[in-house]
């Protein structure tokens, strides 16, 4: 394969793994506290033989986490939190802690606060949050603070981590960084909501036809190489 056919190849490559994180936005466009996914491409050049142009190729190597806030919706739920501004929840999970913005919790038999998968929600220190079994009514101010009966139990805590290039996914609304992770104090902390997907569907699904056109002009680009290449051979061996 010739230098033509390699940088072709290598960007087919890079375009296929968009697509997959395109689908992956469009299949979680109702996924709350989801945070769209994007792919960052990079350029590697390399000098060939002296007097020859220099060969140049793309990869889609990096994945980058959205950020924008996602449409909040009313749910009335008493343990249903959305996050206005920046910042995420952290959750203890058996992988380690992780950062979420799926607001959507509720407790176990031993009174803790968790998401619907099992794993606790931590309060500004740390620390799994309790829930009285004869609490009557829970509140949660803008701050973060969560009471019963009128009666201050903890904090929820808002992260930030300190590098946000660092985060990487799991399971769609969960990151884990292998850097620290610092307070965020500036955001809001909404009772009764849920922050939606941040996906836009009309966008993905029209981003997902320009990169489908690219690949298949890549497709076909790579086809007519080949044809040259096998109708020089050809005109050489005769």
């Amino acid at each position: 394969m010739d230098s033509a056919g390699y940088t072709t190849l290598t960007r087919m490559v890079g375009l296929n793994r968009e697509l997959q994180t395109i689908a992956n936005n469009i299949a979680n466009v109702s996924t709350t506290g989801y945070r769209k996914e994007g792919m960052l491409f990079s350029e590697y050049i390399s000098q060939l033989e002296k007097g020859e142009d220099s060969l140049s190729m793309a990869d889609g190597n990096v994945r980058i986490t959205n950020g924008t806030q996602g449409p909040l919706t009313p749910t009335g739920g008493a343990y249903d939190f959305a996050i206005e501004g920046n910042g995420f929840f952290l959750i203890d999970t058996p992988n380690g802690q992780a950062l979420t913005r799926n607001g959507a919790f509720t407790t176990n038999q031993n009174g803790e606060l968790t998401t619907h998968d099992g794993y606790q929600l931590l309060d500004n220190g740390g620390a799994a949050i309790f829930i009285p079994q004869d609490a009557k009514t829970i509140a949660v101010a803008s701050d973060g603070t969560l009471s019963a009966d009128g009666q201050p139990l903890s904090q929820i805590g808002l992260y930030m981590p300190e590098d946000p290039t660092s985060l990487t996914r799991s399971n769609g609304v969960r990151f884990y960084t292998d850097g620290a992770i610092v307070p965020q104090e500036e955001a809001v902390i909404l009772q009764g909501y849920v922050e939606n997907s941040n996906v836009n569907a009309i966008t993905e699904v029209a981003r997902m036809i320009e990169v489908q056109n690219a690949y298949t002009m890549g497709q076909q680009f790579s086809q007519q190489e080949d044809e040259r290449i096998k109708s020089v051979i050809s005109t050489l061996g005769r």
